[in-house]
């Protein structure tokens, strides 16, 4: 599992610009494409939403990349 640290000031960081930062996606206009695939769950659940706010402890599981800490 990796860690992704949050920005020093910052408390969320919305899912879609996650996957940018993780490479999962190489522009943020490939995102919905990615989200909608079903590849993507946050603390286990499929999620949709490009805009989904992620906090320190959540778990965002990518297929084929793996799982990704928020701290």
């Amino acid at each position: 599992m990796q860690t992704v640290d949050l920005r020093p000031g910052e408390d969320v960081i919305r899912l879609g610009q996650l996957l940018k930062l993780v490479d999962a996606v190489p522009t943020g206009a490939q995102v919905k494409d990615v989200l909608t695939s079903g590849d993507i769950t946050v603390n286990g659940e499929p999620e949709e939403r490009r805009g989904r706010q992620l906090r320190a402890g959540d778990v965002v599981t990518v297929e084929g990349l793996g799982d990704f800490r928020i701290a």
